[in-house]
Parts: C-alpha cells; structure tokens; sequence
C-alpha cells in the first residue's frame, strides 16, 4: 500500500514489506470468468467437474441431507459442540442489541407531506463458509447468525466438499435453512446465478481465497455482496508502554490464518518496535504454524516507528487495518482519535482472537484500506432501509408548485405535467390531447 505524502520525515521503519509483495490478479480473474460462465451455463455438471478438478473430490449429492446434518451434529464432542453454542449465543446477543438500535421511521416534514422508511430484511442470502487450512468453526457462526437474527426468509451456506464435518454442524448451528457442499468461485457462481439443484440468492455473505473474492467481484450487481475481503490483517498501535511479548503474540496469532496475512505494530517507541522485531523470530522457533506465520511475516510483516503520537495516529488511519489492536497509556482516549478501522480492540485484554472466535463482534471485516470508508459485517448488512412517502391534499399544495417550477427550469415537460396534474387536471389533460379513453 503505497504511503501518504510528507511521511518520509515522521515514519520510519524498523520492517518493511518486501517491494513487489501485491497478488498479481490477471490470471485470476480470467480463471474466475471462465468458472462463472461455465456455471451459469451448464449448473450442476460444471459445479460437479470443478470438484473433481479443484478439490479432488466426486461430489454425489451436492446438498447436505437432514440425515447428513444430524450425523455432523452429533458427531461433535460435548465440548466443542458447547463452545459452538457459547459463540453462537455471543454473536446473537451482539447481533439482537445492534438491530434493535434500528428503527422503522414516519413523520410529517411538512402538513401533509408523509415520509418514512422501513426495516426490511433481504428475503433470500448466500454465506460462502470457507473450508481453508484450519476447520473453522467460527465462519459458519459469523456469516450466519446475523442473517437468523435479520429475519431473513431463505439462508443457504456453501462450503468446500473437503470442509471438516464439523463446519456443516456448525453451519446447521448457525442458522442454515440447507447446505451445500461446493466450494471455490463455483459456490459464488451458483448462489449467484442457481442452478438445478442450488437457488438463487439476492445477496452473497463470507470471505474467501483470492478466486472467492475475485467471483464476488464480478457476479456483484445483479446480486449484492458484503465486501470484498481480501487477506487479514491486523496491526497494532502502542507507545512505550506496550508489551512486545504480547504484541508479538497477536501478531503471529493473526499472521497464521494465510501466508498472505498482513501484520504491524505501528509505535512511537524505538525500544518497543526492535523488541518486538526481536521477539516474533524467536516465538517463530517455536510455533507449530510458522510455515505459514513466517512468511506472512517476512513478505507483508511491517514495524512503523513513528516521530509522534500524531502522526502514529495518522498512519494507522491511512492503514485502516482490519484488526486494530490499542495497546497505549491511556488506549480509550486514544480510541477516540482514531477513525479508520474494521474492528478496534481497546487496551491489552481486548485480543483479536476473542472476536475472531465468539465474544461477539463480527469478524468478517473490510480489509486493504477498506476501512477508511466502510465498516464490518453487522445484523444491518441483511437489512434493507426502504423509504416510503404518502400525501394529502395539503401536502401536494406545498410540494407540487416548486416540483413545477424545477421541471419547467430543466426542460422536462413530463415531469412538469406529472406534478401538476394534481394540482389541474383539466389543463394538463388538455395539454395532453383531451381525455383519454380507456383501451
């Protein structure tokens, strides 16, 4: 991410990125184009063919059965199926507070002029579950419960047909009224087009790889999409009080999910930003995980250190990092200043991992400077806020003659006799010709 202007004199790092390290995206949008048009034009043989060539796997039965579902559900052990629950709960609670903070509205702006909105939920959404490198349980949750607790009518989860069986007990769990075992951009082609055997939906939900993303970019507009979510990310923001054991921890926490995973800690304090550096290769040495953590680390791993409180603040909102961990003297003060961000985690017990897994924030989230413009999955993203209007005689009175006169100063005739045909029908009706009859 190319940086600011007038930076060069306030940030200096301690670990850069290595030059060169963006996603080359050409061949992975004409990959994904192909994909796209193959299932929109043969449906289920093209979702079964990827299967076979992608996952290497013979998918029979493309939809999970009850029978299939409830074997999943009980194969759980008594713990897992617990915390599943405990997450699930977490996430409805937080999800439940959110939507009652949104309201139908109608008042009277003007004597007889009505307007108003309301809260509708979108009638049929898709939740891509990715299967990945770890099974994890916390997507299904994520992408799911928000939908059950929106209202809307028709949920449906795809997942890769080599997903844990545990992810399809979680989906269940969730919320999903059926799911499907296909994974890939083919899973966003079919939610986004149908096919025999999967619907159609109006909106796709949940991150992906690369070619999920891409497929989601290119079937939005006839059908919506959350985001487009590209590899985590996490930075953290601290002075010299900070704790470089404990930053190199969440920082390699997060750095595990995928070799592409961008990591930072963005500080005021030359002493922290070379312990932590110092730090992270040596819990490197000992991570189960480092083939992946490492080179996260090594080719997106970056250390900021910054002149001033100021401009730490500034460059951490030109990041808008996904996860944005505050580890200051005083981090709610400083979480007031701070405005770029999917998710803010305030002081040092507020881990990404808490939220990543089910203390109830959502943890899909805008990644690659999304942030500066956008926020992260929340109960509203399956809501739609449709605006109505109704008007009386009194309220045609007031808004009709300036609607008139607007048409008249543009040129648009049609528009003029439209409005003023509730004021003067006869004029306009003579305008038109006379009376019309009916056919």
């Amino acid at each position: 991410m190319q940086e600011p202007a007038g930076f060069e004199d306030r940030v200096r790092f301690i670990k850069a990125p290595e030059a060169g390290a963006e996603t080359n995206l050409a061949a992975i949008e004409a990959t994904v184009r192909e994909v796209l048009a193959n299932v929109r034009a043969k449906g289920d043989a093209a979702l079964r063919q990827y299967s076979r060539s992608f996952d290497n796997v013979e998918v029979e039965h493309i939809e999970v059965s009850k029978a299939e579902q409830d074997r999943a559900i009980a194969a759980l052990d008594p713990q897992t199926r617990k915390d599943t629950e405990f997450a699930i709960a977490q996430v409805r609670n937080f999800a439940e507070a959110q939507r009652r903070t949104m309201l139908p509205l109608d008042i009277e702006t003007l004597p007889g002029v009505h307007l108003g909105h309301r809260i509708i939920p979108i009638n049929k959404v898709g939740a891509y579950v990715p299967g990945g490198r770890y099974p994890l349980l916390s997507a299904p949750i994520m992408t799911l419960v928000p939908a059950t607790v929106a209202g809307c009518k028709e949920i449906i989860a795809c997942l890769p047909p080599t997903a844990h069986e545990a992810m399809i007990a979680g989906c269940v769990l969730s919320g999903a009224h059926r799911v499907f075992r296909i994974g890939g951009a083919q899973a966003i082609a079919a939610m986004a087009y149908g096919t025999e055997t999967i619907p159609a939906v109006h909106k796709i939900f949940g991150p992906g790889n690369a070619y999920v993303n891409e497929a989601k970019r290119q079937v939005f507009g006839p059908v919506g999409i959350d985001q487009l979510a590209g590899p985590s990310e996490i930075f953290v923001i601290a002075d010299e009080t900070g704790d470089a054991e404990m930053i190199a921890a969440d920082l390699l926490a997060q750095a595990e999910h995928d070799v592409r995973t961008r990591v930072g800690l963005i500080t005021t304090s030359e002493r922290l930003a070379t312990e932590t550096a110092a730090v992270i290769l040596k819990f490197l040495e000992h991570l189960p995980t480092a083939q992946v953590a490492a080179p996260a680390w090594r080719v997106f791993g970056q250390i900021a250190l910054c002149k001033d409180e100021e401009a730490m603040i500034e460059y951490s909102d030109h990041i808008a990092a996904e996860h944005l961990q505050v580890h200051t003297r005083d981090p709610k003060a400083m979480a007031q200043r701070l405005c770029n961000y999917g998710s803010l985690f305030i002081g040092t017990r507020s881990s990404v991992v808490y939220s990543d897994k089910c203390s109830g924030t959502n943890h899909t989230l805008p990644t690659m400077g999304a942030g500066r413009y956008t926020g992260g999955l929340w109960v509203g993203s399956y809501l739609k806020v449709a605006t109505h209007q109704w008007l009386d005689e009194n309220g045609v009175a007031a808004v009709a003659p300036p609607a008139i006169r607007q048409s008249s100063s543009e040129g648009m005739e049609g528009h003029r006799r439209a409005a003023a045909l509730r004021l003067d029908r006869e004029a306009v009706m003579r305008a038109y010709g006379g009376k019309a009859s009916a056919p």
